[in-house]
């Protein structure tokens, strides 16, 4: 599932953050993921749609909302958790996402979680508490609430992107999906770089190693991954969506132990294992039973070409 891509991509995140880009400026790295990337995604949609790269419509205020809840908000909130969290709380907040997926999209979409997903979601979030959690992990309230917040406000836009599915009126999905992303990826960064400012004040100068990594997150973290995100969104269930992220935290685990020579415990290796039968659990296709008897298959013929 090219869906499961995305959360891969974000897995590199703390390994290009730690590495490459200035300390200490993480509405910086928020800003200058989003904005550039969003300007980027919009001007290849005017290529190859003209005036139709703006949205139109409903759609101004939908792609504001989605670049609030899935960018701007989150981005925010996100520094204010790193800040006052260790990752390993961060990450098992996150991994509720699921569950709160599940409740929003049965509250606003009517649909009700296969108990199969739900399995799957307990079975990700005790393997990312395995992966990630320390026993003397500090649990400091404000940065508490500033995860759980930031992890309902993307579960808020997951559910809400499945709802609204892609904008009309463009060429076709790829071109849609494009430039879906790129509206929420710009509302993102123009909200972000404000707060950036007052809070961080102006970007320092930077080195031909701080441009590579965030040029390596802008292009491949945040726009080609955010373009994969949305559109499983918007295709799939929320909640097996969802369940996808919780490939993040393993790929990030795994780059710490062969990049940083960061080691793994046999309790992180079984946290690991467990996230991914969790994801594969949830998010795989049942297969259709079979007809109950010949008779029931014959007394409706379809063709053997419907549907391939």
């Amino acid at each position: 599932m090219t869906t499961a891509v995305a959360p891969a991509l974000w897995g590199t995140t703390y390994l290009v953050t730690t590495e490459l880009l200035p300390d200490g400026r993480p509405l910086l790295a928020g800003t200058l993921r989003a904005l550039p990337a969003g300007l980027l995604l919009i001007a290849v949609v005017a290529t190859l749609a003209g005036r139709r790269a703006l949205p139109t419509g409903a759609w101004w205020w939908r792609a504001a909302v989605l670049g609030f809840l899935n960018i701007g908000l989150f981005f925010a909130l996100l520094f204010v958790a790193a800040y006052r969290l260790p990752g390993g709380i961060a990450a098992v907040l996150g991994a509720l996402g699921p569950f709160v997926v599940a409740a929003i999209a049965f509250a606003l979409l009517d649909q009700r979680p296969a108990v199969r997903v739900l399995l799957a979601g307990a079975a990700g979030l005790a393997g990312v508490a395995l992966l990630v959690l320390r026993s003397d992990a500090a649990l400091d309230p404000l940065g508490l609430a500033a995860a759980a917040a930031g992890m309902v406000s993307m579960s808020f836009g997951t559910v809400l992107g499945r709802r609204w599915g892609t904008p009309t009126g463009l060429p076709d999905r790829r071109t849609a999906l494009l430039a879906l992303t790129g509206w929420q990826l710009t509302v993102g960064g123009l909200l972000l770089a404000p707060v950036m400012l007052l809070v961080e004040g102006p970007p320092p100068a930077l080195t031909w190693t701080n441009l590579g990594g965030f040029g390596y997150l802008s292009l491949v973290g945040t726009a080609g991954a955010y373009f994969l995100w949305f559109r499983g969104v918007t295709a799939l269930a929320p909640a097996r969506v969802t369940l996808l992220g919780l490939l993040s935290p393993v790929v990030a685990a795994l780059l710490g132990w062969l990049v940083l020579d960061q080691s793994l415990s046999p309790g992180q290796l079984l946290g690991a294992t467990a996230v991914l039968a969790a994801v594969v659990l949830g998010t795989r296709t049942p297969t259709p039973a079979p007809a109950a008897s010949a008779a029931s298959a014959a007394a409706v013929r379809v063709p053997a070409t419907i549907g391939r």
